[in-house]
Formats: C-alpha cells, sequence, structure tokens
C-alpha cells in the first residue's frame, strides 16, 4: 500500500498548485498585453477578437479577416494580409514606398511624414486604435520637415475586413510661415495582383501596368502625365493613351474606388463617407485611382484650382485639422468569371459606402478631436430665389447646393483649404438639413442650378454641441438687371453643354466608355483648330445651338509645331430696338480659367481698348487636366446703350493669351440684358 498523505499537506500541496496555475496565467496574460496573444499556427480565427503585436520595428493588428502590418515608430503601412493574398501592397517597394502618407510644401518639397513614436490608443477584443506621432522641432526640424505636428492613427475592428486611418495634424502659433499644397494617402498595390480598376458604374476596366508607362513602351505626349502605348506587355492596350486626370471625380461623387485581383476575386476599395475634411467644396475635382497600381486618398491640392487654393499657413494663426477617417475595405468573391465576380465585388463596395455613410459620424474614433454624433450641431433652412424677370413669385431653390464653410466671401468656399466644409442639396422646395456638423463659426453658402453668382448668408453661425439651428426662408437675389434678351448654355458652372468633339482616334482611353465622361479624353484642345480650321466659332443668336456651335473651351489657335495664335469667337444677334441713353448688361460666366484673358468688344473688333477684360486669370489647367470645368467665376459687364445698333449686332470674344495650348477659358453661361424695366 502507498503511504498515506496528511491532510494539512495535502491542503498545502494544492494550494502551492493553485498559486502556481495562477501565477502563470497571470503571467502569460502580462505577456499578452505586451505582444499580444496570436495562434501559433494559422493566425487569429474569423470572428476572434482584434490581437496587437508589437516586436521591435514592426506592430502586427490581426482580427482574423485582415492582418495589418506597420512599421515602428514610422506609421508606414507595410502589408494587408487578405484572405489568399499575403500582402495586397507591393513587397517589391521599399517600405516608404507601399502605403504612406505625404504632403507637399514649399518649394514643392515632399514630407512623407515620418513618425517618431508609436502609442497604443485602444487594446481591446473590439477594436485597436494605434497612434503614430512626431512633434515638429523648431531647430532640429527647421527647413528640414514640414512645420507640422503629426498624429497619424490605424483602426482595426472585430468583424470588419478593412483599416479605418486618419490623421490629426496641427500648428503652434509659433511655427514659421509655410505653404502646404497637397495632403494625401497612397497605397501602392501588388502589381501581380492588381490590373482591373474600377472608379465609377462606368468607369472600369482593365488596365495598363507601370511599365508600360515607361520609356521605351510609352511615348511622352504634351506633358509628362499623358502617355501613348506604343508597345504594351499586353498588345490589347497598343495605341491607347493613359493619364491620371482622366480618371479624376468631383468630391461629391469621390467616395469609392479600387482595384480587383481577378486571379483571387478580392476587391482593394477606398470608401470616404465623408467629404467634411476635404477641401474646394462637393465640386472640387481630385484624383482617384490610376496606373500602378495606385489608389489615392486625397485631402489637399490645387488640383483643378491652382494657386487659388488657400493653402498658404502663416506664423502666429494656430491651426488644427483632422483628415478622415477613411476606410480600406477589403472583399472576395467566387472567381468564377461565370459568376460575375467584378459585378459582385463593385456592388459589394457599394454595399458597403452606404454602410459606412449610415455610420458617420463614426463613433469608435477615440481622438477627442474628432466628435461623435452627439457632440455635432445642425443647420435647417429653406432657399429661395427672387428673380423677378423669370417669376413675379419667389422660386424654389430646386437641388440647389447649400453649405458650411469657413466665413469669407460669397463663393470663397471653393479656395478654401484649412477648414471643415459641409454640404447637401435641397429638396424640390429648397429646404435643407445640414446634419452632423462639427462645433464652429461658419458661413453659408448657396449656388442654385439655373442661376448665376453665389449665394452668401450675410451672418455667421456658431454651431456649438448638439444644437439645432433654424434660419427659416433665405432669399437669394441672383446677379440681373434687365430682362434676357438672348442667352448662351445652361448655369451650373460646367462647360458639359457645349460642343465636345470627339477625340482624335489615334489619341483615345477605352475606359472611358461612358458619354458623360467624353470631355476626359486626350487632346481636344487640338480638335479645335482641326475643326474651326478655316476661321473661329460664330454663334448666332435665334439659329445657333451651343451644343453643336458652341466649342467646350475657348482655346488658342494652333499654327505650326509649339505655335499658337489668339482666338476670337463671335455672337451675333439682332436688336429690334435701341435705348442709347441706357445700359445693358452682360452676364458673363466662366466655368474654368487657366492664365487665360477674356477681352469683350462690341461691334469693332478692332478696337485698341476693349469694354471688358478679364485680365489674366486662372491657374486650374482644366484643359489640359481634361476636367470640364475649375473655379467658377461671374462678371457683370456694363454696355452703354450707345454701343449697339438697331438691327445686327456682333459681340467679339477674344481669348488674348496664346503661349501655349492649355492657356484657356470655358464658358458657363453667356446672357445679355436689356435696361432695367
Amino acid at each position: 500500500m502507498g503511504k498515506k498523505i496528511n491532510s494539512t499537506h495535502s491542503g498545502h500541496l494544492v494550494l502551492w498548485l493553485v498559486i502556481i496555475v495562477e501565477f502563470s496565467l497571470l503571467f502569460s496574460s502580462a505577456l499578452c498585453a505586451e505582444i499580444s496573444p496570436r495562434k501559433s499556427k494559422g493566425g487569429n480565427k474569423k470572428g476572434s477578437g482584434v490581437l496587437l503585436h508589437r516586436n521591435k520595428d514592426i506592430v502586427l493588428i490581426d482580427n482574423g479577416l485582415v492582418e495589418v502590418t506597420i512599421e515602428d515608430p514610422s506609421g508606414y503601412l507595410l502589408g494587408v494580409k487578405y484572405k489568399t493574398i499575403p500582402n495586397v501592397l507591393e513587397t517589391k517597394n521599399p517600405n516608404a514606398n507601399k502605403g504612406y502618407w505625404d504632403l507637399v510644401w514649399d518649394n514643392d518639397a515632399v514630407d512623407k511624414l515620418v513618425a517618431e513614436r508609436m502609442e497604443i490608443i485602444a487594446q481591446t477584443d473590439e477594436l485597436v486604435e494605434v497612434s503614430f506621432k512626431k512633434m515638429w522641432k523648431p531647430t532640429a526640424d527647421y527647413r528640414s520637415t514640414v512645420p507640422l505636428n503629426i498624429d497619424k492613427r490605424y483602426i482595426v475592428r472585430r468583424g470588419v475586413p478593412g483599416i479605418y486611418m486618419y490623421g490629426i495634424f496641427d500648428r503652434q502659433a509659433d511655427f514659421p510661415d509655410a505653404h502646404m499644397n497637397q495632403i494625401r494617402i497612397a497605397f501602392k498595390l501588388n502589381e501581380d495582383k492588381f490590373h482591373y480598376m474600377a472608379v465609377s458604374d462606368a468607369k472600369q476596366g482593365m488596365m495598363p501596368t507601370a511599365e508600360d508607362r515607361e520609356a521605351g513602351r510609352s511615348q511622352v505626349l504634351a506633358f509628362k502625365e499623358a502617355v501613348l502605348l506604343t508597345n504594351p506587355t499586353d498588345p490589347r492596350f497598343k495605341g491607347q493613351v493613359d493619364d491620371k486626370y482622366q480618371y479624376s471625380v468631383e468630391n461629391k461623387d469621390n467616395n469609392l474606388h479600387g482595384w480587383i485581383s481577378d486571379a483571387d476575386a478580392v476587391g482593394f476599395w477606398v470608401i470616404t463617407p465623408s467629404n467634411e475634411f476635404r477641401t474646394g467644396g462637393p465640386h472640387k475635382q481630385e484624383l482617384t485611382s490610376h496606373v500602378g497600381p495606385v489608389s489615392l486618398s486625397m485631402f489637399v491640392s490645387g488640383h483643378y484650382a491652382g494657386n487659388d487654393m488657400d493653402t498658404f499657413y502663416r506664423k502666429g494663426n494656430p491651426w488644427k485639422k483632422v483628415f478622415g477617417p477613411v476606410f480600406i475595405y477589403l472583399n472576395s468573391a467566387s472567381p468564377d468569371p461565370n459568376q460575375g465576380y467584378r459585378n459582385t465585388l463593385w456592388n459589394d463596395a457599394k454595399r458597403q459606402l452606404s454602410e459606412e455613410i449610415r455610420s458617420w459620424p463614426y463613433n469608435f474614433v477615440a481622438s477627442e478631436d474628432f466628435p461623435h454624433s452627439e457632440q455635432r450641431g445642425e443647420v435647417n433652412g429653406q432657399l429661395l430665389v427672387r428673380d423677378r424677370y423669370m417669376d413675379k413669385n419667389l422660386i424654389q431653390a430646386k437641388s440647389a447646393f447649400v453649405g458650411l464653410a469657413a466665413p469669407g466671401k460669397a463663393g470663397s468656399w471653393q479656395t478654401e483649404a484649412k477648414g471643415y466644409q459641409f454640404w447637401i442639396q435641397t429638396d424640390d422646395t429648397g429646404r435643407f438639413s445640414i446634419k452632423n456638423v462639427r462645433p464652429g463659426v461658419y458661413q453659408l453658402y448657396a449656388w442654385v442650378h439655373g442661376f448665376i453668382g453665389d449665394y452668401k448668408l450675410d451672418h455667421t453661425i456658431i454651431i456649438q454641441p448638439g444644437n439645432k439651428v433654424y434660419l427659416g426662408k433665405l432669399i437669394y437675389d441672383p446677379p440681373r438687371n434687365g430682362p434676357t434678351l438672348w442667352e448662351i448654355g445652361i448655369p451650373d458652372r460646367t462647360a458639359a453643354e457645349f460642343f465636345i468633339p470627339e477625340p482624335n482616334p489615334s489619341f483615345v482611353n477605352s475606359i472611358l466608355k461612358d458619354n458623360a465622361d467624353r470631355f476626359r479624353q486626350y487632346g481636344l484642345w487640338d480638335r479645335y483648330s482641326e475643326i474651326y480650321r478655316h476661321g473661329d466659332v460664330v454663334y448666332n443668336v435665334g439659329v445657333s445651338n451651343y451644343s453643336k456651335d458652341w466649342f467646350f473651351a475657348h482655346v488658342p489657335r494652333k499654327v505650326g509645331f509649339n505655335a499658337h495664335r489668339n482666338t476670337t469667337w463671335q455672337i451675333r444677334h439682332n436688336l429690334r430696338e435701341v435705348n442709347e441713353a441706357a445700359t445693358y448688361t452682360l452676364q458673363l460666366a466662366l466655368a474654368a480659367a487657366s492664365y487665360g484673358e477674356v477681352q469683350v468688344r462690341i461691334n469693332d473688333p478692332t478696337a485698341f481698348r476693349p469694354l471688358f477684360t478679364t485680365s489674366r486669370i486662372g491657374f486650374d489647367n482644366a484643359v489640359a487636366r481634361h476636367g470640364i470645368h475649375g473655379l467658377y467665376r461671374h462678371y457683370s459687364i456694363n454696355v452703354p446703350g450707345n454701343r449697339f445698333r438697331r438691327g445686327e449686332n456682333t459681340i467679339f470674344l477674344t481669348q488674348k493669351r496664346c503661349q501655349n495650348s492649355f492657356q484657356a477659358v470655358m464658358y458657363d453661361y453667356i446672357r445679355l440684358e436689356g435696361p432695367a424695366v
């Protein structure tokens, strides 16, 4: 028989065993808190909590659906593992060129916003939020890095196949002056995987490779961004044009774009659920995805606006702004091409976009600089238009764009780049409700389809957490001095209604299949000299059709290699009666201008002094960048009645600047008004 164990000794032994086990578990738990538990084989299981692992210069976050790798402390996104793809980013690129923020500042210097320390903001089963920070040091960083404090954030949530990214940037009052011209996040995707790009329902397709744009496989056209593919790796693309600006989209529509890996039936999508942190208002055009494969999240830029954008930050003016969050979403489908997996992936990404919009503002963001829904305000009202020459009654501003932006002049929201903006379209009765507005001081702006000019509410609006502002009925009096004698175009801030020619067959991009995007084709500026080779535009009021007879851009005439001549367009019209003692008004609305100058003459094209000149205006480069508009400008031009004569009259519009093909303007709308009645 075995030796009998004393009960007292047995109790002590059990107690010590319990203590040892508990200590072991406690130690294991502490270790897990430091490096986060991960399965030794196969990683985190789908549906499990979010795990964080930190080891030397790597931070890894795993929720069982995506495994995200970030460099510590720089904050560079090094990898995203999803499904069968070990890394959706390009592994051959250096760490600084996979997934990263960058900022273009003084003298076009590029700062990759390299962080210096990492901090765990939140770590639970439900989510992990991490921060990568850098504080600007006046002595060590002066002139070497942008004077800016940086806080780059990543959030990975339980059960969500993707990453939320946002940045908190601020400048102290004693920071030196700086231009910060461009702020963005860039993603360089796996070149062997992602070949199919989708920007909209209509604008999607197989794309050439980055190699195809290199010397020996392509020919650079009028500017470096545009190339003609002469010897692409895939013969299907031979003879086509590629230019990243052809895939630009207005902010209001730029909420979803990305790439598909056909081999894996996997999609990579950039989802932007709100435009509050973007600049320039709802109509500013921005880059999306382009050949690389590259996907961008653009926050600040001078695209389609140029130097008119207010991106200068002056010493003495402290500033802070949160950019994002944006959501990087990954999805998958059955790889069977008969199942239409591309449509499945795209439609699922649109569904996810809708879900993100419904969830905005996110309630899981930890930063106090990102107010949640209950910390925001709301502005309500109704916009009406008063134009007695169109209707004796007030007109309901149907589908007008109404927005809140930093206080300024009417229309200043187009070039405002430092604050937040909140825009919405009115309903059929002109009513609007702008929700989820961050606390702050704003001006209310608007523009109405079918009417020229800009509306601005005279007083500022102060938004406080949780408050609702009711403005009642607001009356917009658009520019108007007299009855309409004739008009050309539609007041919609674009040149889309005018004549847009077919592209030269030698310079076509096949992804631009939608007729609404035909202005994005390359080289349309040169088509003017081919189509109007015997003379410039002559528009006969009452006979001509602006959709066929008014070219979409007033460009110079090409007269030789790198040689151009200014062009003068004519508007011929008949006046039955003329009041020589009265004043007429020419309402001239421009949709774009790039180093252009419009001179107006009445009945005498050789007059030394024009009746009116815009002088040199604009930097938006909309013609070269395949836009249909840039910044909106409006001029009310007084015309003495004695400049007209009874019967036939001609207004001459000369675009004076002609050093290259891209010094041009686009017209939005032109109207001649008679004397006030």
